[in-house]
């Protein structure tokens, strides 16, 4: 499907019946059909409609609805402009946080908090939970 062919897509949704919504879920997704409202159903359609052509969530929304799901831990969210901080073996080690996203440790870039923790300890660690920045949720 094009881009362009989308609107028409989504504006037919608004004059399909709950039938015919019903009809149109297995051309659009390769999930068992929910049993929702018709309104629910458009909503799901146009997701799926809009996600093949532009694209699904991303990697790190995913992971963050997964979290939210599982209920046990929650994960703060990394900001320009942060410092973090973490004693390890008595050598504070500070992570800063550049105004366009790049992660600094030791006057080099890293891709990830995760890489971070793990060249400070040598073995795999959570950057966010290394950092502090992972917690137990409330219950």
């Amino acid at each position: 499907m094009r881009p362009a062919d989308l609107d028409a897509e989504l504006a037919a949704l608004a004059k399909m019946s709950l039938a015919q919504l019903r009809e149109r879920w297995p051309m659009v997704a390769d999930k068992p059909l929910p049993k929702v409202s018709a309104a629910l159903l458009r909503l799901a359609i146009a997701w799926e409609l809009q996600a093949a052509i532009h694209g699904g969530h991303s990697r790190q929304t995913l992971q963050k609805l997964e979290q939210i799901a599982r209920g046990k831990t929650r994960t703060g969210q990394v900001q320009a402009g942060m410092r973090l901080s973490r004693e390890w073996h008595g050598v504070l080690q500070t992570v800063s946080i550049d105004e366009d996203g790049v992660i600094r440790w030791n006057g080099k870039e890293w891709k990830s908090l995760s890489a971070v923790a793990r060249a400070i300890t040598g073995t795999r660690w959570s950057g966010p939970a290394f950092f502090g920045l992972k917690t137990k949720a409330a219950a």
